[in-house]
């Protein structure tokens, strides 16, 4: 069985470029404020996801390990 993450959106950082729903449309959309917000607070582990997380040009998308709370993104330095 894979892994669970827990999804986030900082939207006091977020600027609406709607790249994250490029990179991962089924995780994440725009609301009417422009405003990214994920489709479910907990999803599979899925590639998309991160390509988003890691895409975002403001780095308000945050994935942790659900359980845990592991940093998946942005990393623990």
């Amino acid at each position: 069985m894979g892994d669970r993450w827990s999804v986030e959106v900082d939207r006091g950082v977020c600027i609406g470029s709607g790249m994250c729903v490029n990179h991962a449309p089924g995780g994440f959309a725009l609301d009417t404020a422009r405003q990214s917000r994920p489709l479910s607070p907990e999803t599979d582990a899925d590639e998309r996801v991160l390509a988003a997380a890691e895409g975002c040009p403001v780095e308000a998308i945050m994935i942790a390990l659900a359980g845990s709370g592991e940093a998946v993104f942005p990393p623990e330095e």
